[in-house]
């Protein structure tokens, strides 16, 4: 059986073909987002024959193709209902494929960020595990929930908006506009705040020397790099840990899955995250030491997590 996978991001379209258990080819196309949804999905059209002429294959071959997309996916009716990343409302996504490649071949979809714990799950840091919960760092707060080996969606796959979470009552105002999000305190785009404005407060700072004494030149691992050499920078990483812990701490409390595995920028960061996060991770578990443990591991796919995660969510929906 061989599967096609797509990862539709905004800049993009990365798509592969499996035999279910090995990537036979994989390539990218430009999304083209800007041209509007017919035109994004010609060129998803357009990447599947690209892949299957590279490969000799042909549609006849293909048990099923997977899609993760961006936004709020009703996967049962295979409509988008609303993505704000590519101004899309009410797309009837798999009808408008299947009519374009001219063939019945059956087309599933969810969530991208849904998607990419599935391919983590089926193929990275997360195989050995039946419960697993995705948790990307990166410009905001996304991931994914698995449970018994399978995306946990919610209502039209609406759910486990996992970066939505509030974790601080009152606290800063989040992109969605509620106050003290997850994702508001634990993101790549919030340690830049976050390290910018201690170098306001501490011109003595090494995190100048590092910036080249300018602020707009902080990233996500600025503040990392400096932590054993800089108080104003251990500050920084050590308070960004205590939230990033609360918000690993309310999943792990909710889910209980065996492992939350970090992706996104910030997991760039290896080891030391993993260090660093776990003593106040692991002592706010309920139960603690009492309870069964939550691994905390790395994500293992980097870009390729999304089209993994769709080939599995082909195989899995086709039942094959």
């Amino acid at each position: 059986m061989k599967y096609i996978g797509i990862d539709l991001g905004g800049t993009n379209i990365k798509g592969g073909i499996t035999d279910g258990d090995r990537v036979l080819i994989k390539d990218e196309i430009k999304t083209e987002k800007e041209q509007g949804a017919e035109k994004v999905i010609d060129n998803i059209a357009e990447i599947i024959r690209i892949m299957l002429e590279k490969s000799g294959l042909s549609l006849s071959d293909i048990s099923a193709i997977g899609a993760g997309l961006p936004g709020m996916i009703d996967s049962a009716g295979g409509t988008v209902l609303y993505s704000n990343n590519l101004r899309w409302v009410k797309v009837d996504f798999v009808r408008g494929l299947q009519s374009r490649l001219k063939s019945h071949v059956p087309v599933f979809i969810s969530n991208d960020a849904n998607v990419a714990a599935l391919g983590e799950a089926a193929f990275g840091a997360g195989k050995e595990y039946s419960d697993s919960v995705l948790v990307t760092l990166g410009t905001g707060v996304g991931g994914g929930v698995i449970i018994g080996g399978r995306i946990f969606e919610g209502n039209k796959g609406a759910g486990a908006e996992l970066g939505h979470m509030v974790i601080k009552a009152k606290g800063a105002r989040c992109t969605c506009g509620r106050k003290g999000c997850f994702e508001a305190y634990s993101s790549a785009s919030a340690l830049i705040r976050q390290t910018k404005k201690a170098m306001l407060r501490h011109k003595n700072s090494q995190l100048w020397t590092v910036c080249g004494g300018n602020v707009d030149n902080v990233s996500g691992k600025t503040a990392f790099d400096c932590y054993f050499s800089d108080e104003t920078a251990k500050n920084v990483v050590d308070n960004y840990i205590s939230y990033l812990a609360e918000g690993l701490c309310n999943l792990a409390n909710i889910f209980r899955p065996q492992a939350i595995i970090l992706g996104g920028g910030i997991s760039k960061q290896g080891q030391m995250l993993i260090d660093l996060v776990k003593g106040p991770f692991d002592s706010g578990l309920f139960g603690t030491v009492l309870g069964p443990q939550v691994e905390l591991r790395l994500a293992t796919l980097r870009n390729d997590a999304g089209f993994l995660g769709a080939c599995a969510l082909a195989r899995q929906k086709s039942g094959q």
